[in-house]
């Protein structure tokens, strides 16, 4: 069995992304700019923006952090986007997600230009996925995608189940998956909470994609000798023994899959820190203007 660290991987790619970008600078090319959009005060929300800033300062991008309190009109913030859509520096922005109730996460993300979309979550963005064209691909596929490609794991023609519909993990995954290329090339079943025979499914697969957000829901039984686990569930379980009060858990059972496993992701360590990486690569291809 392999471990699959992400952590490590997402590390060395940061390294690669800064030595370009030390490249381009000495090429008297434009350090890459990223810009966040932050709304209220959520803890999980807060956490992953200071986590994304830092990363930005490994890569040697600029980046800028914009503030609104939660009470926010939706107009206001699509003003912002607009007017971040209109701004030349600013190569790439995300809005950090969830978003209060009253504001549609939906319009707000229809209103970003797609060529400054690093999340790629725009229609746009989804679509040129689906059919292959270049565009910015999601943060956690993106991310698999590479560590499946790092430890060279063989996708072709494999069965691949992915567990979850999302718009964010599962959906473009699966998309991903079946594509005509390395990683890709597999035979893809997307299993969701109405699917039948869930558990034959899965004892079928070669690589099992995990991505419910249910605690401990892959069991040995599940999985067959030799299988590829792909754990994406970060779910915060109490535990008493933990300095926070609670520890992250993912979807797959760790201690009684891993030994049936070829590969398999921890968590956390594993999907987790390769997010925010895919998220640093799609800025440094929006920085030289890849996406248009």
């Amino acid at each position: 069995m392999t471990l699959i660290d992400g952590k490590a991987i997402a590390e060395q790619i940061k390294q690669e992304i800064a030595a370009e970008v030390a490249d381009i600078l000495a090429h008297g090319g434009k350090r890459p700019h990223l810009a966040a959009i932050l709304v209220g005060h959520d803890g999980g929300s807060e956490t992953y923006v200071a986590n994304k800033v830092k990363a930005c300062e490994t890569c040697g991008f600029t980046s800028t952090l914009i503030r609104f309190e939660d009470n926010v009109t939706e107009e206001t913030l699509l003003d912002k986007v607009r007017e971040l859509n209109n701004n030349a520096d600013v190569d790439g922005f995300i809005v950090q997600l969830p978003l209060p109730k009253h504001i549609s996460e939906q319009k707000v993300i229809e209103t970003i230009d797609y060529r400054k979309d690093v999340d790629g979550f725009h229609p746009i963005n989804v679509g040129r996925m689906s059919i292959g064209l270049p565009c910015y691909i999601s943060a956690t596929p993106n991310g698999i995608m590479e560590l499946l490609r790092r430890y060279d794991i063989d996708t072709r023609g494999k069965k691949c189940v992915v567990l979850g519909r999302s718009n964010i993990v599962g959906k473009p995954m699966a998309s991903l998956m079946m594509q005509k290329a390395y990683p890709g090339d597999a035979t893809v079943t997307v299993c969701h909470s109405r699917s039948n025979n869930l558990k034959e499914e899965c004892r079928q697969a070669d690589i099992i994609i995990a991505a419910l957000g249910q605690p401990n829901f892959i069991t040995a039984d599940m999985v067959k000798e030799g299988a590829v686990i792909i754990d994406v569930g970060t779910t915060r379980v109490a535990d008493a023994t933990r300095k926070s009060g609670f520890r992250l858990n993912g979807d797959v059972k760790f201690d009684e899959v891993s030994p049936k496993c070829s590969f398999i992701t921890p968590v956390p360590g594993g999907v987790g820190p390769m997010t925010i990486c895919s998220l640093m690569k799609n800025t440094l291809l929006a920085g030289k203007k890849a996406i248009y």
